[in-house]
């Protein structure tokens, strides 16, 4: 077990990891998508997520290539720094005192969002110590590194301290770990009352086993989608009662169109993304859950 952080630093404790989860950390400590590292550029905002919203098409009229590649590019990061936007709101009412959880935080983007909105304290924590040092690197460089701090640990056994926290979340991260680990912690870090919101690529149980394209994603990221059924039972299994649940697919459709047209961004999947939420078999959900 890690020790709790106190002030200063941000500790750089190697996380204990599972064959499977190293094999994760290796796939991001190499990581250089240029759909995460392009979009981030334009405000040093860097999401590790898709966006949701109507997309503005007109992008893609641009007659200059150069420019329309630009506009292309900073539309879908509009579009992801919205999806940011939508969770960070529903993990309020924060104050300046508060503290937040980012679990599987990526390159830190989803924690400067909180703050920004807030004020409040965050701690990220990934299992990639080259993304904990790159989110790290840009909280210096926003100068809010003493309320911002990133962790390169298991987000399943944080050593962060219990209670501690008001609100916590996943944003496309859930789908690496076993859900009632995860929300074991969770529970342990928040305080009673406090908020845990997920946002995640979940397969369709009406739909019958995981399709084809689920299988697909899960190949491309390394992943193990989960069924929507097993969130709610793992939530209430781990004292997380829902209190808002939003199917984000339709929102999260025009997204993955205007990507597939962004031709310096692709990456191979869109389609299969596009397939599996229009044949009903993949679903993008949010659910905001208090701790009792």
């Amino acid at each position: 077990m890690t020790t709790a952080p106190t002030s200063g630093a941000p500790t750089t404790t190697v996380p204990t990891q599972s064959t499977y989860q190293n094999r994760v950390a290796d796939y991001w400590n190499a990581e250089e998508n240029p759909v995460n590292l392009e979009l981030g550029k334009i405000d040093d905002l860097y999401h590790h997520h898709y966006g949701v919203g109507e997309a503005d098409w007109s992008v893609l009229d641009e007659p200059d290539p150069e420019l329309r590649r630009e506009r292309t590019t900073a539309e879908l990061h509009r579009l992801e720094h919205a999806q940011a936007e939508l969770l960070a709101g529903m993990l309020g009412p924060l104050t300046p005192a508060d503290r937040v959880f980012d679990a599987g935080c990526g390159r830190g983007g989803g924690s400067v969002v909180a703050h920004l909105r807030y004020g409040c304290h965050a701690d990220g924590v990934t299992i990639s110590a080259k993304q904990a040092e790159f989110a790290n690197e840009q909280a210096r460089k926003r100068d809010i590194d003493d309320k911002v701090r990133y962790h390169h640990r298991n987000m399943l056994d944080t050593g962060l301290p219990s209670g501690a926290y008001t609100a916590s979340w996943n944003n496309e991260s859930s789908m690496y770990v076993e859900l009632d680990l995860l929300f074991a912690e969770h529970a342990r870090l928040l305080r009673r009352g406090g908020r845990y919101v997920v946002i995640t690529g979940c397969y369709n149980d009406t739909y019958g086993q995981a399709s084809r394209e689920v299988s697909l994603i899960n190949a491309h990221y390394i992943c193990d989608i989960h069924p929507r059924s097993a969130y709610f039972r793992a939530l209430a299994r781990n004292r997380l009662v829902p209190v808002h649940v939003q199917d984000l697919t339709a929102a999260a459709i025009p997204y993955w169109e205007l990507r597939k047209e962004a031709e310096h961004l692709v990456t191979g999947i869109e389609e299969t993304f596009l397939t599996a939420y229009r044949n009903g078999s993949f679903q993008y959900l949010l659910i905001a859950a208090d701790r009792v």
